[in-house]
């Protein structure tokens, strides 16, 4: 059955149909999250251990792997992110959202194992979890309170996306190490945290009131990539 399509942008609609859909985006987020955790327990708890095995063989038999893995992953991210924005279909939104978070549990799996089997008494996931839920707090609060729209950063946003994307592969090729790597991660979180302004500022400003699930979609990519390098940092400096 189709959707209905005369729902609002949540900017212009009014006090009590804002106040909803702000909160079922925020608690589609956590959903997300919570069931990115669970994904990454059973993997690594439950699950027999050929499956990480083979998850680790597959994305890390050579240097190149990784790219054909980056590859994969941005050919479902689109998918999944076009499904959540489907104005067909409920059911089709959350089938988005949920591959997503599979496809991010999946990309996960070499770092957590990393952080998990390096330095198992050095607590870097609970760590890192602790510090990415600070800062997107910080930031979404910073947000609410301005009432700012950020949509301007796109544009930045997007070409500080591509330069990265570049310097991964570049760095697949030749293999940087070190303080470049360092840097590099600490600019991802910069840019991780630019998303994270901006993605809260359509919540508050350009999605529709229906679009909850594409918006908890978008917020939660963001939030996975400041995760991602966040954990980087602390795995960085835990072999110095």
């Amino acid at each position: 059955m189709d959707m209905e399509l005369d729902y609002r942008i949540a900017a212009d609609a009014r006090t009590s149909e804002r106040a909803a859909f702000i909160r079922r985006t925020y608690a589609h987020l956590a959903g997300a999250i919570l069931a990115f955790a669970a994904l990454e327990v059973v993997l690594f708890n439950y699950a027999p251990p050929v499956v990480v095995e083979t998850i680790l063989r597959t994305m890390m038999g050579s240097r190149f792997s990784w790219l054909f893995v980056l590859g994969g992953f941005m050919l479902v991210s689109w998918i999944a992110q076009s499904w959540a924005r489907s104005d067909t279909s409920r059911g089709l939104q959350y089938l988005g959202l949920g591959l997503y978070v599979v496809a991010e549990a999946v990309l996960f799996v070499p770092l957590l194992f990393a952080a998990q089997f390096l330095y198992p008494d050095q607590h870097l996931v609970a760590k890192a979890g602790i510090m990415t839920l600070a800062v997107f707090g910080g930031l979404t609060l910073a947000v609410f309170v301005s009432g700012k729209d950020f949509s301007g950063l796109r544009t930045v946003l997007c070409v500080g996306s591509l330069l990265a994307f570049g310097f991964i592969v570049a760095s697949i090729l030749f293999q940087f190490e070190g303080m470049v790597v360092l840097i590099f991660c600490f600019a991802m979180v910069a840019l991780a945290s630019g998303w994270i302004i901006y993605q809260t500022s359509n919540v508050i400003h350009h999605y529709r009131t229906d679009q909850y699930v594409a918006a908890s979609l978008a917020l939660f990519a963001a939030v996975a990539l400041l995760f991602w390098y966040i954990l980087e940092i602390f795995l960085l400096r835990s072999r110095r």
